[in-house]
């Protein structure tokens, strides 16, 4: 993949009486905050206050809610649940669904009305909890696959890009949405299907991710090829069955599956996201933790390169301080984190340079576009005296690879005489987020969201 350069070169033309400056500056490292958005753990919609930090949280909805007609919409459920969780300046994660073990009325009346048929059954694949009804949908009905493209084009249509939406989970087929009807494999959607799904959302979502549940290669037997389209996945058995064991028994494990499809880079590209399993919610940041061998937390983390991970464990009732304090290590190891390494400020009669070194010093990169990022001279009070936009993106840097360089012109007649500080921010598109803050000493020193990088003399 081609990606940006690791280093970025920042130029600022200052006119300024005749002075020559060299303040080249070392920033240390300190680990970014767990909520960082776009990455770590998510909670369901409106979870108990201060049980974990995150800046996402994630919800169900039934395409009935959405869905009241032929081509016809209500997206007020919808926009009820976006705006909720904006007010708490958090970005939602959804799926929309249209079975789920226990519940009733998810498929669009419409549909049960024009003749299509809804199987029921008592199904046994709701471990650890007890079996429970289900309703499943003729998934070759004609009126049915047409509903389903319609929709996911009307979504792309009014949401694509839109700041209050982190990801997307492409739900619609199987149970949960999860691309299954397991153990009644014999209801499971056609690769056919599949495809016109698959079609729609790539041609309706070109800025907010979509993720899929399962990788697929060319000759999988169940799953239409999913590795060369545009599309992240999730695992939604993390730390339980996320490693490949080589066992053919745990050939369904997500890595096995990721292996066998060509698809292990994905992640470069396209975010890895998931949920933390039932099972281990929680006691998965124990020492011991109570995973599977060979399923640690970590060691699923650092190898799936993983962003997100929806979780109950941390958020359903008050974790030990201890339990908190190794979950807060292991999540901040999640998705990207930028550390600036050092800034360089060059001030001579006409002109400020600043030369800052930024890697990324997290397991993924940055997926969104739209994330501005702003220079600015602040005073020491941290009001901001001056400000310049840049055309940087935080895309494309991948870990692991060398500092790197970003570059701008911009313009000052002079530098006000309170200037203390030359800071960095990056701007969140949703207003009222939180701010994306970098794995520096210096961040928030002079002011909240901003990362003070050198002073000015």
């Amino acid at each position: 993949m081609k990606h940006v350069s690791a280093l970025f070169l920042v130029s600022l033309f200052v006119a300024i009486p005749a002075r020559v400056i060299a303040q080249p500056v070392e920033l240390q490292y300190a680990p970014s905050p767990a909520d960082n958005p776009l990455r770590g753990l998510v909670p369901y919609a409106r979870p108990s206050a201060d049980r974990f930090p995150h800046s996402m949280e994630f919800q169900y909805l039934a395409l009935s809610q959405l869905v009241t007609g032929d081509d016809q919409y209500d997206f007020q459920p919808l926009e009820k649940l976006l705006d909720d969780i904006a007010s708490r300046g958090n970005q939602a994660v959804f799926r929309i669904m249209l079975e789920y073990p226990g519940r009733t009325n998810l498929i669009p009346r419409f549909l049960i009305d024009a003749g299509l048929t809804v199987h029921r059954y008592e199904n046994t694949n709701t471990a650890p909890w007890p079996p429970k009804a289900v309703e499943t949908p003729d998934y070759e009905d004609p009126l049915l696959r047409k509903a389903l493209q319609q929709f996911v084009r009307e979504l792309g249509k009014r949401y694509d890009g839109d700041p209050r939406i982190a990801y997307i989970t492409a739900g619609l087929l199987g149970t949960w949405g999860e691309w299954h009807t397991h153990p009644r494999t014999d209801l499971w959607a056609s690769k056919d299907v599949q495809r016109e799904v698959l079609d729609a959302y790539a041609q309706s979502f070109r800025k907010t991710p979509v993720l899929l549940r399962y990788p697929a290669g060319e000759d999988d037997p169940r799953y239409a090829p999913t590795h060369q389209r545009p599309f992240g996945y999730h695992d939604d058995s993390f730390a339980y069955a996320t490693l490949n064991t080589g066992r053919r028994s745990d050939d369904w494990f997500f890595q096995a599956r990721l292996i066998r499809a060509g698809a292990e880079e994905t992640w470069k590209r396209f975010p890895i996201g998931g949920e933390i399993r039932p099972e281990v919610w929680g006691c998965c940041f124990d020492d011991p933790p109570c995973t599977p061998p060979g399923q640690s937390f970590d060691a699923c983390r650092d190898a799936t390169h993983v962003t997100w991970l929806m979780d109950t464990g941390m958020f359903r009732q008050q974790a030990s301080p201890e339990r908190i304090q190794r979950a807060l290590a292991e999540v901040r190891r999640m998705g990207y984190e930028f550390h600036v390494k050092s800034a360089d400020v060059r001030i001579d009669a006409d002109q400020v340079r600043l030369t800052l070194e930024v890697r990324n010093t997290g397991i993924a990169p940055f997926y969104h576009p739209g994330w501005a990022i702003e220079l600015a001279v602040l005073d020491a009070s941290g009001s901001v005296l001056a400000r310049w936009p840049t055309d940087w993106s935080l895309q494309g840097i991948l870990p692991g690879e060398p500092s790197a360089v970003w570059k701008t012109t911009v313009g000052l007649k002079k530098i006000p005489e309170r200037a203390a500080v030359v800071a960095l921010r990056v701007i969140h598109p949703l207003p009222g987020g939180k701010p994306l803050r970098f794995a520096n000493q210096t961040q928030d020193r002079h002011a909240p969201a901003w990362l003070s990088l050198a002073p000015v003399p």
